[in-house]
């Protein structure tokens, strides 16, 4: 397996003299498949299917993602495609550094498929020491910033009992206290189409942004107690057609309280109350056809989320929420590649309090307003950028290290030019507060680096609609 993973899987070129039904079947040079065809014959049966280095994955797990199985007639045309899809989707589990497929003709004029994994690290137990802000720029802005720190264990178990099952468990201490635990089994059964997820958390702090003032969140402290605390559970399906099209239906419980102190400063955080409690019934839809998760260049994604929240208490109004997102990659051509991301979303309440009324600047954000937020019911934010591939992927090994799983470094380096426009709708923004109902803009230049366990790591120089400018570091994909 080692020499396989090593490089990729390329056919010689067909033999143009040769009759068509007699030429080989090779896939395209930049893919890891070889296909040795059967000679004479247009179509034929799938006689075996094997998977090689999945020590710790169970087969099952593998053979849920495939589209054909043993018995099943494929034509040679469209084989390497074919194989290729199938290589991507498993390749997509982000379970393996590599994936490759190799097929040739057994004796009997079938087809056998091998399919070679190298199966990743999936223990990972990671201290925390982390900012308690929404991003570097806002914690720089606090005056009591080395305070504002947080400290504990996080730890991931991926590919839990080798099924592709996920554990996650924290125990964050400091400014922010945190406790949590959650299980997702994304497919059980022979067919993986049926899963589920369960889990809960506890989350407390000394410290609540309360009210956004110059459109800037504004923090109240309170050393002796805690301004918030959060307490919620949750389960729900999960039903799988592969790993690219999934649908979830959640239902959570939740319960919060703010001090007295935050309800005197601001009454419109829980609509006058000191605590509430709801449940949110969810439904998500997610496909996901992008040639890679971790940093795509080719395909698309889709994802709708509809929240209906029902609060306990009788009185307060009901919230529904409806989030759309889409984005859309395409290959240019001479290492150029193109991206766009649309996102969108809307509040339908009689009431909103202003722990609901977050819009830009926290999971979307337009690039350059990071020391920003817009609240607000209503948003939508448009995202383009085009890449070019300085380096492209390659693995670096260290010879010192003799564990296959952690042995070899992935890199691969981008540079991005980039522009984003985004607008919020609130109905009744505070006069200090400038950004809703206005257009939001920035164009900017970018630096990405992908390497290690699809990590993404990137360095802006942003220039926003109000004329100002500034380098930004994040650790994800933006869009």
């Amino acid at each position: 397996m080692r020499v396989l993973l090593a490089s990729a899987w390329v056919g010689q070129a067909p033999t143009d003299t040769l009759p068509r039904h007699l030429r080989p079947v090779v896939a395209p040079s930049d893919t890891l498949v070889r296909v040795v065809a059967c000679p004479g014959v247009e179509r034929a049966a799938v006689g075996t299917i094997l998977f090689v280095g999945n020590a710790v994955t169970k087969e099952r797990i593998l053979r849920a993602e495939l589209d054909f199985h043993e018995g099943d007639t494929l034509s040679l045309a469209d084989l390497p495609a074919r194989l290729e899809a199938n290589r991507r989707r498993m390749f997509n589990l982000q379970l393996f550094h590599a994936v490759v497929v190799q097929s040739s003709c057994e004796s009997s004029g079938r087809l056998l498929i091998v399919f070679g994994v190298q199966e990743r690290w999936y223990t990972f137990p990671v201290p925390i020491l982390s900012l308690a802000d929404r991003n570097l720029r806002s914690w720089l802005d606090r005056s009591d910033r080395w305070r504002r720190v947080d400290y504990g264990l996080h730890v991931v178990r991926n590919n839990f009992r080798g099924r592709n099952e996920q554990l996650i468990g924290n125990l964050q201490l400091g400014f922010n206290r945190k406790y949590e635990l959650f299980y997702e089994a994304p497919g059980l059964g022979r067919y993986r189409r049926l899963g589920f997820g369960v889990g809960g958390s506890f989350y407390q702090s000394h410290s609540l942004d309360y009210i956004t003032l110059a459109d800037r969140l504004k923090p109240f402290r309170a050393d002796e107690e805690f301004p918030i605390q959060r307490f919620y559970t949750t389960a729900g399906l999960r039903f799988r057609h592969t790993v690219q099209f999934l649908t979830a239906v959640d239902v959570s419980y939740h319960r919060e309280q703010i001090s007295d102190s935050v309800n005197y400063y601001n009454p419109a955080y829980f609509l006058g109350r000191t605590t509430r409690e709801f449940l949110d019934f969810s439904l998500t839809s997610t496909r996901n056809q992008r040639n890679t998760f971790a940093y795509p260049l080719t395909g698309h994604y889709a994802q709708a989320q509809l929240t209906h929240r029902v609060f306990l208490d009788g009185n307060t109004p009901s919230l529904t929420t409806l989030h759309l997102s889409y984005a859309r990659y395409l290959a240019l051509g001479r290492k150029f590649y193109y991206s766009i991301g649309l996102n969108g979303q809307t509040r339908l309440t009689r009431g909103q309090a202003y722990a609901d009324s977050r819009a830009l600047g926290y999971n979307d954000l337009v690039r350059g307003y990071d020391e920003y937020v817009v609240d607000g019911r209503h948003y939508g934010l448009v995202q383009q950028g085009v890449s070019y591939s300085l380096l492209r992927p390659q693995a670096i090994r260290l010879a010192a290290i003799d564990n296959p799983k952690i042995n070899t470094v992935p890199l691969a380096l981008y540079l991005n030019i980039f522009a984003d426009a985004g607008y919020v709708v609130a109905p009744h923004p505070l006069p200090q507060n400038k950004l809703p109902n206005q257009l939001l803009s920035a164009v900017g230049l970018g630096l990405h680096l992908v390497t290690y366990y699809d990590r993404v790591f990137t360095a802006e120089y942003t220039l926003n609609g109000l004329g100002q400018t500034g380098y930004f570091f994040r650790a994800e994909f933006p869009i």
